[in-house]
Formats: structure tokens, sequence, C-alpha cells
């Protein structure tokens, strides 16, 4: 068969002409509906849950590195995040962009996750590919309760700079009482 005879509509291939191409999944579309994440982003305990007792390892990333605890976290699924987190997931995993669980947490102002994911060893200090922490990502959002939260677990983020040499309050927009409460010591 010719290539410009080709049709959607044709028996050689598994194109089928009534099922809009915006239907159709990737297989990495698929696993994802089908896994540990899927339920994770959903807020589904139960299907968490059966994902660890069929011995699923609570670490296993996605295609873009994120597990179930980087989109519980997001959600700021409490319950979820603490299974999980006894279940021996990793606080500090990385996306391949760089991002832990408590930067999504920072980012979307979840306080109570973000306390546990810091209870269970979440390393604040640690950057993205941006050179962001999560105090980058809390002030961005103008999350004040998650800003004090890690400012109290660890002070020296206040300096933190980014890969273009901005500390968390250069990010701050709408919020002039956080703008200050981050702005660096003014040395004496």
């Amino acid at each position: 068969m010719a290539s410009d005879e080709h049709s959607l509509d044709c028996r050689c291939c598994s194109h089928d002409s009534s099922v809009p191409s915006s239907v159709h999944q990737t297989l990495e579309e698929m696993d994802f509906d089908r896994g540990i994440w899927s339920a994770a982003s959903n807020g589904d305990f139960k299907g968490v849950q059966r994902f660890l007792e069929k011995g699923i390892d609570p670490n296993v990333p996605d295609l873009s590195g994120y597990t179930a605890l980087h989109y519980a976290s997001r959600r700021g699924d409490y319950e979820v995040c603490e299974y999980l987190l006894r279940k021996g997931a990793n606080s500090n995993a990385q996306t391949k962009g760089g991002a832990t669980p408590l930067h999504r947490a920072a980012y979307c102002g979840h306080l109570a996750v973000l306390k546990l994911l810091l209870s269970y060893g979440a390393v604040p200090a640690i950057t993205d590919d941006d050179g962001a922490t999560p105090l980058h990502k809390a002030a961005e959002r103008g999350h004040q309760e998650a800003c004090e939260a890690l400012l109290q677990h660890t002070p020296a983020l206040r300096t933190a700079k980014d890969r273009r040499s901005r500390a968390p309050h250069d990010l701050v927009r709408e919020h002039p009482a956080l703008k200050e409460r981050l702005r660096p010591e003014m040395p004496t």
C-alpha cells in the first residue's frame, strides 16, 4: 500500500477513525493510571494500601521521577503521606527536576504535610534544578505558615539563593509582611 493511500480508517494498523485521537492513551499514561501514583494523586488511601500490600516499593518513581509521596504531598493528603512514610517512603526522594515531596507540600502550602515530612527527616536545604529550596517555593506562593515552619526548622534558608541569585524574599509578590519577615538580616 502506498503511503499516500494510508488513512486513519485503514485495516492495516490500529487506527480507528471512530475514536477521537484525544481518547488514545500512551503506555506511560496507562501505567500511571494503573499505578500507585494515580492512587496517591487521587487520595485513594485504600488503593495505595493495596499496592503496598502487593509488595510495590513506595519509592518507585514514575517516568518523571515522581513517587507516590510527591503526589500525596502535592495533594496535601496527610493520611496517605503518613502511611507512605511509615511504609518506608523516602522523604527526600527527588524528581528528575530535583523536587522533593517537601518542595511540593511547601509550594501548595500544605502545612500539616510539610511538618510531617520534616518529622520524617525531610531536608529543607535540598534544592531543585533551579536552585530553589522548599522555602523559595512557599515564598513564591505567599504561604506564610509554611515559610514560618521552614524557617523555624532551618533558619539558614532565609539567605539561600536560587540559580538566578534570588533569595526567598525576592519571590514574594503580594504579601508585604511575609516579604519583610523573609528579608535576610542586614549586616550591622
